[in-house]
């Protein structure tokens, strides 16, 4: 798996705001749309375009495309629908599909409880979206489940990451046989008893929508 810091100060700046726990959630969605299209200018550097010609008011013009089948977006519910703005603004020809994965908060396992997917991802790139990457189990999952269904390339983009979950994808991701990428605003510290990263930003779900019980 390759991961890729994104180094730019607006990213920087973007993700400062996120982390004040006094950015109420409208600024806070706000500013989750616009670093993911920042992220995902960097995680589609590797999306697949096939050669074109385009007819422009002078003369014809050679120029690419991507190709088809069109890229999937991925978010892991519920949070990772706070960045599927950000992303079809830069892919709006690809196809959404969603995965549901709750964090069992004694094991610290991922469970699936949703899932709209196309049965066939052969030949598919796929990028995934989660804002936190903590333990890594359900980011994890999604990746394999994408996988085993077909998909021949997948990136997924997280707004923040700790060493233990980059560590867990990882060694999932190097077992698949499949190119794998990891696009991040930040790695952080480390991650705490509860399995919460550490500074963080708090739990995105919950500055996103608000809380639940």
């Amino acid at each position: 798996m390759e991961l890729h810091v994104v180094d730019h100060p607006l990213v920087a700046h973007k993700l400062t705001l996120l982390r004040d726990s006094s950015t109420a959630s409208p600024v806070f969605r706000q500013l989750t749309d616009e670093l993911v299209t920042l992220l995902a200018y960097e995680a589609t550097r590797n999306v697949r375009v096939e050669p074109c010609t385009v007819r422009t008011p002078i003369q014809e013009a050679r120029g690419v495309r991507l190709t088809t089948p069109e890229p999937l977006v991925v978010p892991i519910l519920r949070a990772g629908l706070g960045m599927l703005g950000g992303m079809t603004r830069l892919l709006p020809t690809s196809e959404v599909g969603f995965v549901g994965m709750a964090r069992n908060e004694e094991t610290l396992q991922p469970v699936t409880y949703a899932e709209r997917l196309p049965a066939d991802l052969s030949g598919r790139q796929c990028y995934v979206l989660d804002p936190m990457l903590a333990t890594g189990g359900s980011l994890a999952g999604t990746i394999q489940f994408l996988v085993n269904r077909g998909a021949d390339h997948v990136t997924a983009i997280c707004l923040l990451a700790a060493p233990e979950g980059i560590e867990h994808v990882r060694t999932i991701c190097d077992g698949l046989g499949v190119p794998c990428h990891l696009v991040v605003a930040a790695v952080d510290e480390r991650l705490n008893e509860h399995g919460y990263i550490v500074p963080g930003l708090g739990d995105a779900g919950d500055r996103l929508y608000g809380l639940t019980d």
